[in-house]
């Protein structure tokens, strides 16, 4: 795959919003939306909710006005729906739903009809993708997996033109640190990210650099991933294991990083919530609760 044919794929979609989370993926989409039809006619457009780290919507505002291109960062109120708050393994579906609705309306907005994602061809193939249908069903171009980009065409493009996001690890939302099964809530996420904020910190001010970190929420307790020549290090784990704590976790863990590790475990029992159907998209009105025992 070459450059061009990502540029050419832009030119072909017009003027448009780009649903920009700052990682590698959507900063090259909103790289080649420029080189495509010029920086007034693209729109950076990053949620803003309690599941996106502070330190992420900063590095996106930065990269944005590197390519003079507009940034917003509207509010998305996904934990407002009882079924992503659930958190059951669906999760993704109503939270893509939530942020590219909201997305979709700031184009509009701004008199774009187009909106386009960062989604590769890496992440069609994987099986825990359920954003990826919500996408799909609102009608958002994905033109790195149209060309079938993967992460690897991704960076190696991104280098070639000097993004700054090349090498940039994988960050997926704050929600994808807990177990399926813990109610999503501003504290859980908000604790989750301090303690990834302070471990981070920990290992450089240690000369420790880990190029993955994972504080994954398991309820009470925590589990820190890190890169593997990392994970074993009794010093390390020592170190870490009173930062966590300090973050609000009663116990820790540590291990190597695993991408997608959650998608793997058992999850928590589910309380499921008044209004919860997952047969359905949109809120349901309180007199078309369901019962639980009626959910297949």
């Amino acid at each position: 795959m070459t450059d061009n044919g990502l540029v050419a794929r832009m030119a072909g979609i017009g003027p448009l919003a780009v649903a920009f989370s700052g990682g590698a993926d959507s900063a090259l989409v909103l790289a080649a939306a420029v080189r495509a039809t010029g920086p007034n006619n693209v729109l950076a457009v990053t949620a803003n909710s309690a599941s996106l780290a502070a330190a992420e919507l900063k590095h996106a505002e930065t990269f944005a006005r590197t390519l003079g291109v507009r940034h917003l960062a509207p509010a998305t109120t996904e934990l407002d729906n009882p079924r992503y708050a659930a958190n059951g393994r669906d999760r993704c579906y109503f939270c893509k739903s939530t942020v590219l609705d909201t997305i979709t309306a700031v184009a509009r907005e701004h008199g774009l009809k187009a909106v386009a994602t960062g989604t590769n061809a890496d992440d069609a193939r994987d099986p825990h993708r359920p954003g990826i249908r919500a996408g799909d069903e609102i009608g958002v171009h994905t033109p790195l997996r149209d060309l079938g980009m993967t992460k690897a065409d991704v960076r190696e493009v991104s280098r070639s033109w000097g993004l700054s996001t090349w090498d940039k690890p994988a960050l997926p939302c704050l929600a994808s640190r807990v177990r399926y099964g813990l109610e999503i809530t501003p504290a859980r996420l908000a604790r989750v990210e301090r303690a990834e904020v302070a471990v981070r910190a920990w290992l450089d001010k240690a000369g420790t650099p880990s190029r993955d970190v994972r504080v994954r929420d398991l309820g009470d307790k925590a589990r820190v991933e890190l890169d593997p020549h990392l994970a074993g290090l009794p010093e390390i784990r020592a170190g870490l294991a009173e930062l966590v704590r300090a973050a609000g976790f009663t116990g820790v863990e540590l291990t190597e990083f695993r991408s997608g590790a959650l998608n793997h475990e058992q999850p928590v029992e589910q309380v499921v919530p008044a209004g919860f159907d997952p047969r359905k998209r949109h809120a349901v009105p309180a007199d078309e609760v369901v019962d639980q025992h009626d959910v297949q």
